[in-house]
């Protein structure tokens, strides 16, 4: 292969937006993805970060969301509340992009801390504006590295919620938004069961097995009766996520990711 598993993993997240998609992105893997996209397919995909950018068109990725390049390059800024109650509350995002250190089978998140609240093995980031887009983007795609580390059993602390108890866990709640529909990883795509919720592996990456998704998730994985194959990166896709990636070395002084 001439593509890392990283590789795979942002251009397969990026093609699941179409153009004009109004996109609430988080940093990190789902910045590159939303921006890979923006800069392929879907160059009139509307970007919007919670720090009250819309429209952003940054030429490299953001360090943080209040990343200046955010603002320099958005449509408009607007304030905080704005964002929230006006754009993500009244209905009007399209889809929202997570991440996170752990995940279950039904796809609720975890970004606060990696052992006992009060006294954890590691304390993270955080919530952010994550348990809000969750609610209220009419669906959710979930990036991010698969391992047990990451693929558990049961959360250290449920920051986002994604399909609860699984089944009709969401609508009980009184919500009507899909919540996560799909979750990208190195090694696969999975999608919630029509009925159960619980997170299913429908497509595989080139060259991986079905015994590899096994080994790196933390419950009995269920695959979907027809596993289809991830289409490899195409060489466009490649040379515009490289050069994303080299702008965005050159420009904070970091190195290039690997794998």
């Amino acid at each position: 292969m001439d593509y890392t598993p990283s590789e795979l993993m942002t251009v397969a997240a990026a093609r699941l937006l179409a153009d004009s998609t109004v996109c609430f992105v988080g940093i990190g893997l789902p910045s590159a993805a939303c921006n890979l996209a923006r800069l392929t397919h879907a160059p009139r995909i509307t970007l919007i970060y919670e720090s009250g950018t819309i429209g952003a068109r940054p030429s490299v990725l953001p360090l943080s969301i209040g990343d200046g390049e955010l603002c320099q390059t958005a449509l408009t800024t607007v304030s905080v509340p704005e964002i929230f109650r006006y754009w993500l509350q009244g209905g009007r995002v399209d889809v929202g992009f997570l991440g996170a250190a752990q995940i279950d089978r039904y796809a609720n998140l975890n970004s606060t801390v990696v052992g006992p609240y009060e006294r954890p093995k590691v304390r993270l980031p955080g919530s952010g504006g994550a348990p809000e887009m969750a609610v209220h983007c009419r669906e959710i795609f979930i990036v991010m590295p698969q391992s047990r580390r990451g693929f558990v059993e049961r959360l250290d602390f449920l920051t986002t919620l994604g399909h609860g108890e699984g089944g009709t866990g969401r609508r009980d709640l009184g919500l009507t938004s899909k919540g996560p529909t799909r979750i990208i990883t190195d090694l696969c795509v999975m999608e919630p069961d029509t009925v159960t919720r619980e997170l299913t592996v429908t497509s595989l990456h080139p060259g991986i097995t079905a015994d590899q998704v096994r080994d790196a998730t933390g419950w009995p994985v269920r695959f979907a009766g027809q596993v289809t194959t991830t289409p490899p990166p195409t060489s466009d896709e490649l040379r515009v996520l490289r050069d994303l990636l080299r702008r965005t070395a050159e420009a904070h002084g970091t190195r290039l990711p690997e794998g």
